[in-house]
């Protein structure tokens, strides 16, 4: 397989142009011919040297509020009726940021070569989140996109003033932990080793903060390019571990066992089953497929390999509540509200109601993290100033005793 580069005027007379995979000119005529396109030119595509535009394309950060509006804008134009190829050539024009402009044109030709919008959705992950195609396919199955697309709207924008909380609340503490530090390297690197000096011309045993102290002095002066490259060196390594399906859920797991957090992200968690579980159930996805749907979009490994494990008993025709028991983070208010929407016939009523409660919760837990940050930043700054206090006035006591 080939790739071309072509030029063409479509159904309305405008010059397309763009790039097709074909086995031979020939063969990338007829599949444009197929288009509804007409050939004027087909060249084989050269090698594209490196350029300063392509690096900045995909530098280009797309922010949430960019990704609401196209997605606003691709749901609007499908509820009208306007075909999905001709969508995304408006939305490739309309698109001010150079990164979706181009997302689109690469959606557009994916579908032109027979692609699902999923499918085109898909080969953007760094633009379109697990949850985002995993809804779009769902909306696909049920042929209910734009009101999927409606729902999915609602979800980002609902975790997007959560994510602003979370950043606002971490502000002054993040402030304050880089200027401890600084404070930490300053007093590491430029006073310790004066005193030092003095106390070794005193002749006088140093005490272990003080040691400490001066070997991390070490460590940051005379070995500085080791210790760096030892710290970067474990940082890739963490960092490959952790992009690995064993090292996600290793830290998942982790992450939603911490005594104060944890309960914040499962109930976040929770809140984000229960949202996409009800919308999926009003827009009429069978509930298999719907845990299917799940495990890419809860948003934690963890939690997403239990889910999926409860799947074998769904199969059986088990229930729903019954084999989301399976699911340890998982509440007995969800558990409980689940059993009731089956047998009531609501299940999305309910789960609507299990979102909004957790919702509650969580930003009722982000405030009281909130207001714990303080103490616990007070008493950081207590031990770095009793440590250094320890380091200098130890051997400075030890000298006075000496002298006298």
């Amino acid at each position: 397989m080939t790739s071309f580069t072509y030029k063409a005027l479509d159904n309305y007379g405008k010059s397309r142009s763009g790039v097709i995979d074909a086995e031979t000119p020939e063969r990338a005529k007829e599949l444009l011919t197929a288009r509804g396109l007409v050939p004027q030119q087909v060249e084989k595509r050269q090698s594209e040297p490196f350029s300063m535009r392509r690096l900045m394309l995909k530098l280009t950060p797309v922010r949430s509020d960019e990704l609401v509006l196209f997605t606003k804008q691709l749901g609007t134009m499908l509820r009208v009726g306007v075909p999905i190829l001709r969508t995304l050539e408006i939305m490739e024009k309309q698109a001010e940021n150079p990164r979706l402009k181009a997302t689109a044109a690469a959606m557009a030709a994916d579908i032109r070569d027979g692609a699902s919008l999923s499918g085109a959705v898909k080969k953007h992950r760094k633009i379109f989140s697990p949850l985002y195609y995993s809804m779009v396919e769902a909306g696909e199955t049920g042929g209910v996109v734009p009101e999927v697309l409606d729902r999915l709207i609602y979800v980002m924008q609902h975790e997007n003033k959560v994510k602003a909380d979370i950043q606002s609340a971490m502000l002054y503490p993040v402030i304050v932990l880089v200027f401890l530090a600084v404070a930490f390297l300053g007093l590491t690197i430029l006073i310790i080793p004066q005193f030092a000096r003095i106390f070794d011309q005193a002749d006088i045993t140093l005490p272990l903060a003080t040691r400490i102290c001066l070997k991390l002095n070490l460590l940051l002066t005379k070995y500085w390019m080791q210790t760096t490259a030892t710290v970067a060196a474990l940082i890739f390594l963490l960092g490959a571990f952790l992009r690995t399906d064993k090292g996600r859920y290793m830290r998942d797991n982790m992450m939603i066992h911490l005594p104060v957090i944890g309960k914040i992200l499962v109930k976040a968690a929770i809140s984000r089953f229960a949202s996409i579980f009800s919308i999926l159930q009003s827009s009429g996805v069978a509930v298999l497929e719907a845990i299917h749907v799940l495990a890419g979009a809860i948003g934690n490994s963890a939690m997403a390999h239990q889910l999926r494990k409860a799947i074998p008993m769904l199969q059986e025709g088990k229930g729903l509540s019954k084999p989301l028991q399976s699911v340890e983070a998982f509440t007995p208010m969800l558990i409980n509200m689940v059993a009731i929407g089956e047998e009531s016939g609501r299940l999305d009523q309910m789960l609507r109601d299990v979102s909004e409660h957790y919702d509650a919760e969580v930003e009722y837990a982000m405030k009281r993290l909130s207001t714990m940050v303080g103490p616990v930043l007070i008493l950081l700054l207590a031990i770095l100033v009793g440590f250094f206090a320890l380091a200098v006035f130890l051997p400075i006591w030890d000298m006075y005793k000496v002298i006298r």
